[in-house]
């Protein structure tokens, strides 16, 4: 935990820290276990270092860290730790030459109902294994994060829903105000928030960088649907200063754990592993948050 703290994730860096640094020696009673058993370990116990996501936000909220006001939902790619492919050997590719040439026919055929079959599930122009897309909610007041989620699909509009569900699991309660851009904005999660009483500011479009859309004015037109009505809200002055805090609310978080702790790349292969990480980076975010407030506090 101290690790992922202060930007130590790689179990050969910790094991190093046991040897050279005094923290590390001081947590560990001056014990230096080997890189691979500190590797294990991470991996055996991910699911339990997750869970003291609810813990840590019940020390938050004692400490008057995590309030129900506004909550920015965003999200960011971190390169993930992929292994190389092998490639098949000019040997090989001669003794199975023959077996190629009969499949050849029927992949081609394949091809096209592939293609569109790919399209539809990963987007238009995507590969299909791009990064992960961390998703974090984070509390406008002091940058806690309140729920978090990590998914290789194209679009962040499925992931709405499940961090709200997170959120109220980790708090106790929905937030004011949800913010987030137009990646997560459907007529589903727009009709889905309103039906819970989710106060939320979802931009129903992508906002060209210093531009405002103009303010709505007048009363509402009885026969929206639910894409105006968003985006009329949004379009109100009021609207427009809460939209204008998600770039303040959630985006430093990023910057502060990929940029000034360094944990930028997954240790940890496949989504399952990666999503426990990720809570883990989010977790030791949390302490450090923690830790500083008790500091001014002193």
């Amino acid at each position: 935990m101290y690790a992922y703290c202060v930007g130590i994730p790689s179990s050969r860096r910790i094991e190093r820290g046991c040897w050279e640094d005094d923290s590390f020696r001081l947590l560990t009673g001056n014990q230096q276990p080997d890189h691979s058993r500190i590797s294990d370990f991470r991996l055996v116990h991910l699911d339990a270092l997750a869970g003291l996501v609810v813990q840590e936000l019940r020390l938050c909220q004692k400490a008057g860290l995590v309030s129900p006001g506004n909550v920015a939902l965003d999200g960011t790619k971190v390169k993930a730790n992929a292994s190389k492919h092998k490639a098949m050997s000019h040997e090989r590719m001669l003794k199975v030459e023959a077996q190629l040439e009969d499949e050849i026919a029927a992949l081609l055929r394949k091809a096209e109902l592939i293609d569109a079959q790919e399209d539809a599930r990963y987007g238009k122009g995507k590969r299909g294994d791009e990064l992960p897309n961390c998703q974090a909610a984070v509390d406008g007041d002091h940058q806690i994060i309140v729920a978090v989620g990590v998914s290789n699909q194209a679009a962040d509009q499925h992931h709405l829903l499940p961090i709200v569900e997170r959120i109220v699991a980790n708090t106790g309660q929905l937030p004011e105000k949800l913010i987030a851009d137009a990646g997560y904005c459907s007529t589903s999660n727009i009709e889905a928030s309103e039906q819970r009483g989710l106060d939320a500011y979802l931009s129903t479009s992508r906002q060209s960088h210093g531009k405002r859309p103009r303010p709505s004015r007048g009363p509402a037109p009885r026969d929206l649907d639910a894409q105006g009505r968003m985006d009329r809200k949004l379009r109100s002055k009021a609207g427009q200063a809460i939209y204008a805090l998600r770039k303040i609310i959630a985006e430093p978080v990023f910057g502060q754990i990929k940029g000034a702790r360094g944990l930028d790349r997954f240790l940890l292969r496949g989504l399952e592993k990666v999503d426990g990480e990720w809570t883990l980076m989010a977790i030791t975010h949390n302490i450090g948050k923690l830790h500083r407030a008790s500091l001014a506090a002193s």
